[in-house]
């Protein structure tokens, strides 16, 4: 095509006929596909009106979003890349620049396949990946976006650091980039086995009642976490079908340490992975009022001055 400026003609590369043609039709297509998808998620959310599970909606939203993405993309191919000579020279080009130009939403990509592909986690599990942990509120092509929670205080000196003393929500909504599933460990507190050991740790003086300190501490753990004829043992049954994994203790039970203060009692138990502050504050609570009734008070650090130098007082002259 070409147009006149000042008397001279001048010829315009690319935009052609034929070109042209081809916007209209890329146009129209991407219309298309917007109302297609717009129609597609009406009829989904009539169809899923009953179903109060997130993870069947969000699912569905990911079906309908990456159909209308193929779609969209070999549309444009037909359109643009009719002749299978040019297709060939398209696809070369465009692939060394997005290799040059975009190797990070390419990775992004790659670990958003890989997140699906090998199960890495779900929307609604309990995870920590990039330094961020959370829960999982949504899936995209190229981010996740987690729940940002706080951290027990064991693990408080990480990095980064939380102002929230224990595993519940912060308030902040953090977006990662799918390709730190190449460069870091996920952890995931709730895929296969939905639950954690968790553990209370109590100093007593040696000379009080050891035996019925311990003994409070299993009761208490016994009313207040996950009991063995629960759902534990046939969760860790499926991990050890999946996986190399030797068997484990489902039963509260206090281990001892000894100190140079005191005797350091630690019951260790099974919970589920949410309300675990929940468990431990009435464990807490009742472990306190059941020492109180027996007479057991809680041991701190004591010094003891075994000598003191020899004074002697002079008077003035």
């Amino acid at each position: 095509m070409t147009i006149e400026v000042f008397g001279q003609e001048i010829r315009l590369l690319f935009l052609t006929e034929e070109n042209g043609t081809k916007l209209l039709l890329t146009a129209g297509l991407v219309l298309a596909l917007l109302l297609l998808r717009w129609l597609a998620r009406g009829i989904s959310r009539l169809v899923l009106r009953g179903v109060h599970n997130e993870r069947t909606r969000f699912w569905t939203r990911q079906a309908i979003n990456l159909v209308v993405a193929v779609l969209l993309f070999l549309g444009f191919l037909s359109i643009w890349f009719d002749d299978p000579e040019r297709l060939a020279t398209g696809i070369g080009l465009v692939t060394a620049g997005l290799a040059f130009a975009l190797q990070k939403v390419i990775t992004a990509l790659a670990g958003y396949v890989v997140i699906l592909r090998g199960d890495t986690f779900n929307v609604g599990d309990r995870i920590t990946m990039g330094g961020v942990r959370g829960d999982v509120i949504a899936l995209g092509f190229i981010r996740t976006t987690i729940m940002e929670m706080g951290q027990p205080p064991a693990v408080q000196p990480a990095d980064p650091a939380q102002w929230v003393r224990s595993r519940q929500y912060t308030g902040r909504v953090v977006t990662v980039t799918n390709d730190k599933v190449f460069d870091e460990a996920v952890f995931n507190y709730t895929r296969d086995f939905p639950y954690l050991w968790e553990e209370l740790t109590l100093p007593v003086k040696y000379s009080d009642d050891r035996v019925r300190a311990e003994r409070i501490l299993l009761e208490a753990a016994r009313r207040h976490t996950v009991v063995a004829e629960e759902m534990p043992a046939a969760a860790l049954e499926r991990m050890r079908q999946r996986y190399f994994v030797r068997g484990a203790d489902l039963e509260p039970r206090v281990y001892w340490r000894l100190t140079d203060n005191w005797l350091e009692l630690t019951v260790r138990f099974l919970t589920g992975v949410y309300g675990v502050r929940d468990v431990k504050d009435a464990m807490s609570r009742e472990v306190l009022a059941e020492l109180d009734a027996a007479g057991i008070g809680l041991a701190s650090a004591t010094f003891e001055v075994v000598g003191l130098p020899p004074l002697r007082v002079t008077p003035e002259p």
